[in-house]
């Protein structure tokens, strides 16, 4: 069931992937918090508010209103952050765009999809399982991939990691990126951000 907002409201969700906490700080699994950090120095916002089990702030962003959510819940229950912000807002699963990390992607890579399924990554299939679809778009960091025959716990502490100098200077220009991305996508259309980001 979806509820109208009482609050003027905002037209899009921006959710940022990652897990609360001092120790994920700068990991792989956290470059949807990262990029959330880049918006609030471009943009001069804080998103700090507590609602929805996530962190939030409202605001204009590619001439939209616009909830920026990072969900406080960890990865694989992200889903309990976004679902009710979108049931609040009233904001239909095609305007809730998600961004996170996608390890099957070289570093510093940006693919930009409309829908699809999770790929694997649990915040994604946490998502598709509370808003019940899997057509919401997303903005993918790539993230490189653990070592060839990489067992499951290998690959939990690939993405728990941190990036190396070389790859840190890739992902700060990919999160730049993100945020323009972020905005055309908003402004202008999926089309036009997928051709020029993609």
């Amino acid at each position: 069931m979806f509820f109208k907002s009482k609050s003027g409201g905002a037209q899009w969700a921006i959710v940022f992937l990652g897990n609360p906490g001092k120790q994920y700080n700068n990991s792989r699994h956290n470059v949807g918090f990262m990029t959330a950090d880049r918006i609030e120095a471009r943009e001069k916002i804080k998103i700090n508010r507590l609602r929805f089990n996530a962190l939030t702030a409202t605001g204009v962003f590619g001439g939209e209103k616009v909830i920026f959510i990072k969900p406080q819940t960890y990865m694989n229950l992200s889903g309990n952050a976004v679902a009710p912000a979108a049931a609040f807002y009233n904001i239909a699963p095609e305007r809730v765009i998600v961004v996170c990390d996608d390890i099957s992607l070289p570093v510093g890579k940006l693919r930009i999809r409309t829908k699809g399924s999770s790929g694997g990554h649990n915040g994604l299939k946490s998502i598709i399982s509370a808003l019940g679809t899997e057509n919401f778009p997303r903005i993918k960091i790539g993230v490189g991939a653990p070592p060839a025959n990489s067992g499951e716990e290998d690959i939990i502490n690939w993405v728990l990691g941190s990036f190396c100098k070389k790859d840190a200077e890739l992902i700060d220009s990919a999160l730049e990126r993100a945020v323009e991305a972020l905005s055309e996508y908003i402004s202008e259309g999926a089309d036009k951000a997928m051709n020029k980001y993609n």
